[in-house]
């Protein structure tokens, strides 16, 4: 890496909680430092990939407040936060009791984010950097913030979670109205109305609901 991602982290970001997730601190970009707005260019330039990490998503968000608001749901089980960014939704498993967390992202920076995090939080959470869409169960249960916002992901992601729900393991997802849902998969658990940051979408709240895939 062109530059060291914990230095880069600890300099461009605030120790900040999510509106909708009181609980948790996370070290997050303001609006004042501008991460979002870094043309690709100047991101290649620090050889940093687009910084889903330093944002605390509204899909994330409206499943963190259902986990820690229904503990039972990941209380003693072993759980699978798939593509985790900040780690949010797998700090949020860990204080609602969840015997064990693994987050999964691809990007490596997600992984320095994600300790950094847990540290703040005072909770353990393991981290695999790798694609595993169409891996073999490895949780009982699965957790996936904002996963539905491109069409070809998506379609990737439907039929792993369909095999994983086969083979026992629930899915819950968090989802802030994304084109490429599968509504008609899915039981509806709850909906929130999540504040976000504006630059990063297009309105200053969005009504997120929580899902269980089946």
């Amino acid at each position: 890496m062109k530059t060291d991602p914990e230095t880069f982290i600890l300099a461009n970001t605030e120790i900040m909680a999510p509106p909708h997730v009181a609980e948790v601190r996370l070290h997050l970009a303001s609006e004042a430092h501008g991460l979002w707005l870094k043309t690709e260019e100047e991101l290649e330039e620090i050889g940093l990939p687009p910084p889903f990490w330093a944002f605390a998503w509204a899909g994330g968000q409206g499943l963190s407040r259902h986990l820690l608001d229904h503990p039972d749901l990941v209380a003693g089980k072993r759980v699978l936060d798939f593509a985790s960014g900040s780690g949010l939704v797998a700090i949020a498993a860990m204080k609602a009791g969840a015997a064990s967390v693994l987050a999964v992202d691809i990007d490596p920076w997600a992984e320095t984010a994600v300790r950094l995090n847990a540290v703040l939080n005072g909770v353990k959470v393991s981290f695999a950097s790798a694609d595993i869409i169409g891996a073999a169960r490895a949780a009982d249960i699965y957790l996936a913030g904002d996963v539905f916002y491109d069409r070809g992901f998506a379609e990737r992601l439907i039929p792993w979670f369909a095999a994983l729900a086969a083979k026992g393991a629930e899915i819950l997802v968090g989802d802030p109205g994304r084109a490429y849902c599968p509504r008609e998969r899915m039981e509806k658990l709850a909906t929130y109305q999540v504040p976000v940051t504006r630059a990063l979408e297009d309105s200053e709240v969005k009504s997120t609901t929580v899902w269980r895939f089946s």
